[in-house]
């Protein structure tokens, strides 16, 4: 699927916007939660901690929704549904890294006991909104 042209100001190395992504409990509710990601041209990319509410919930339940916010103009969005396609921990320590230089311009500080895991989402539809 193609991301929209209009909204790929959002995708690009400099944005600094922040994805909202929803996962699902084992109950069918669901569960929100800020994230910073990129993207590989194909795929929508989330690092997490593994252990954690939306980790544990992609795993089970692969669906997930989206909504990607342009920070400079709130009532600019764009829904996005998608599918959780992989994940893998090679690379996750550097990945994140990477997200907190361009989210918090410092480096990123290893915790005692995590361990980084990256999603890959396959978006398979898009809502925009400008």
């Amino acid at each position: 699927m193609t991301f929209p042209k209009e909204f790929l100001d959002l995708f690009n190395k400099e944005s600094k916007a922040w994805l909202f992504l929803a996962t699902l409990m084992s109950d069918g509710s669901p569960q929100v939660t800020p994230v910073w990601f990129d993207m590989d041209g194909e795929h929508i990319l989330v690092n997490t901690n593994e252990g954690r509410v939306k980790d544990r919930n992609m795993k089970a339940r692969p669906k997930v929704a989206m909504t990607l916010q342009d920070p400079n103009d709130f009532y600019r969005y764009l829904g996005i549904r998608g599918e959780v396609v992989g994940y893998t921990r090679e690379g996750a320590d550097e990945h994140i890294n990477q997200l907190s230089l361009k989210y918090d311009n410092k480096p990123w500080k290893r915790k005692e006991g995590q361990r980084r895991i990256i999603f890959k989402i396959k978006p398979t539809h898009f809502d925009p909104h400008n």
